[in-house]
């Protein structure tokens, strides 16, 4: 039995069964109706063959099995086959769905409608729509293509079909006003994006020029944190592929600071209402922080907590509604050790110093990152950076900073050249800023160097009996082979200028820029080995040699 649609036979019980239906054929012959084209000419690169089979479809309903000429292209193998069908259905359900011609509403079972008696118009929508879909099930799936250049137009015509659906909408509003947005297209979006075993860092950053509109950006966030949590619970041990993903998209999404009068949209609306939660920067924020939270609660490796540290102070606590719920994960990674407490240190700067957080063992915990390895490690500029700000107050004890002077003098006493010109400027400038510490360079009577009272074993500063030491490493790093720094170490022998030396220019000195430094000095042009000029051959008078020898 035939089923007339505007005077034209379409589909038929042989043409369109069920299981035809869900897939293009997979014969060698294209089926179009009443004409059946070879698929080899649907294939020539340099024929619009596919662009033929798109302006029939859309010139006329008669056509519409030619959409599975369409569809079976997308299956290729051939990377540009697979483009040229990308774009042809790009053309196509774009049209359609610009036209109205795709089902809106609840999309029901496909044999359920050919099988009844409603109109032809409405089966043909729902077959549209259910040939729309398969078609982004497979630009999904083309998402992990081998090819860049496919994944990437994939991408593309995957949101210009959310442009378009946010536009002309699939699905019927609740009420008048009510926003409507593609969810359900643009999570199979995302989700593609973070593929648990596909690197997409390449195709992640094509995606973030979508990130500059309000609403995809609002979207995204709700949709990354379903996804990370629903991987996170389908694998007991989640791929590094996945982590790494994840974290690229996450660190892409910025907020403004302040809410801004006029809104950025990539889904064209005719009025935006005020009711909207996708208009307010305070909703943003709430999803914002449960996306980060959502993320951190899970066990992430350890070269990607130090990723999230990275940009944890300046990135993610100012965007978000309750920056105090960082506390759990800055503390943890604070209380690791190693590189990764050097990175929490910036995040517990903020909430201390901005946020009221009480944490009473800051400075024990500070003071045991203070070993050998501080001077040669990634973010050693970061860390001393920090410890000036943490020990710039002058309401700190005598005894705590008197601590932290001797830790960084004995220290000192192993550090490359480059990490001494910075830290005897440091270690200056505390004494400077605490008189009461100034018994450590003055202290004639002291104790002999096999009897130093100082502990450096000892993890808490307040036992270590710094205060009755002195700084002797000072005076032994004055005969320190390189001349930079037994002169900035020879600066305690005078007595210290009341403004401080700033350190910031030293943080970031490397072994190449002194080197470097070294080699543009200029020296004399000239340098004498003798004072007293020779005279002749045999050197003075009064040498040993002129007093032996004479010239004939």
């Amino acid at each position: 039995m035939s089923i007339p649609l505007l005077s034209f036979q379409v589909l038929t019980a042989e043409s369109c069964p069920a299981q035809t239906a869900s897939r293009p054929p997979s014969s060698g012959w294209a089926r179009s109706g009443r004409r059946t084209l070879p698929r080899s000419h649907l294939r020539k690169p340099g024929l619009a063959g596919r662009a033929w089979v798109g302006k029939a479809v859309l010139a006329s309903r008669g056509e519409a099995n030619a959409v599975f000429d369409i569809l079976a292209v997308l299956q290729s193998e051939d990377h540009e086959e697979t483009q040229e069908a990308v774009r042809a259905c790009s053309r196509l359900f774009g049209a359609l769905l610009e036209r109205g011609e795709l089902f809106v509403g609840q999309l029901p079972s496909e044999d359920t409608v050919m099988a009844g008696s409603q109109g032809a118009t409405r089966k043909y929508k729902v077959w549209m729509r259910h040939r729309y879909r398969s078609c982004c099930n497979r630009l999904q799936e083309l998402l992990t293509h081998p090819s860049f250049e496919v994944k990437e137009l994939a991408v593309s015509t995957l949101m210009k079909f959310v442009q378009l659906e946010g536009a002309h909408p699939l699905e019927k509003p609740k009420w008048d006003g009510y926003y409507l947005f593609p969810r359900q297209l643009f999570k199979a979006v995302v989700e593609g994006l973070l593929s648990p075993e596909d690197d997409c860092s390449l195709l992640l950053s094509r995606f973030q020029e979508y990130l500059e509109h309000d609403d995809i950006r609002y979207h995204t966030m709700q949709a990354a944190t379903g996804v990370v949590g629903r991987v996170a619970d389908r694998y007991p041990e989640v791929p590094l592929t996945f982590w790494n993903n994840a974290f690229t998209l996450l660190s892409a999404v910025g907020l403004p600071r302040q809410e801004c009068s006029t809104s950025s949209f990539y889904v064209k609306h005719v009025e935006l209402s005020r009711t909207w939660k996708v208009v307010h920067l305070k909703e943003h924020r709430k999803a914002f922080q449960l996306m980060w939270l959502g993320f951190l609660k899970h066990k992430l490796p350890l070269s990607l907590c130090k990723k999230v540290l990275v940009i944890m102070h300046d990135s993610i606590l100012p965007h978000l509604a309750q920056p105090s719920l960082m506390i759990d994960f800055l503390t943890r990674a604070y209380d690791m050790g190693g590189a990764i407490s050097l990175l929490a240190l910036n995040g517990l700067f903020i909430l201390i110093h901005q946020h009221n957080l009480e944490y009473p063992d800051f400075y024990r915990k500070l003071y045991g990152l203070l070993d050998p390895s501080v001077f040669h490690v990634k973010y050693r500029a970061r860390f001393f950076h920090l410890a000036d700000l943490f020990l710039s107050s002058s309401h700190l004890p005598a005894y705590l900073v008197a601590a932290f002077a001797k830790r960084l003098s004995r220290l000192a006493l192993t550090a490359p050249p480059e990490a001494l010109l910075m830290v005897l400027p440091f270690i200056c400038n505390l004494l400077r800023r605490h008189p009461a510490c100034r018994v450590l360079v003055h202290r004639p009577l002291g104790p002999e160097l096999d009897a130093d009272p100082y502990d450096p074993d000892e993890e808490d500063p307040a036992k270590s009996r710094a205060l009755e030491s002195s700084l002797w490493e000072l005076q032994a790093l004055q005969r320190h082979y390189h001349p930079d720094v037994s002169q900035a170490a020879s600066v305690i022998n005078q007595a210290l200028s009341v403004p401080e030396v700033s350190i910031a220019p030293l943080l970031e000195l490397t072994a190449f820029e002194v080197f470097e430094r070294d080699l543009k000095k200029k020296g004399q042009e000239s340098v004498p080995l003798e004072f007293i000029p020779a005279q002749g051959l045999l050197g003075r008078q009064d040498d040993l040699c002129a007093q032996h020898f004479t010239l004939s």
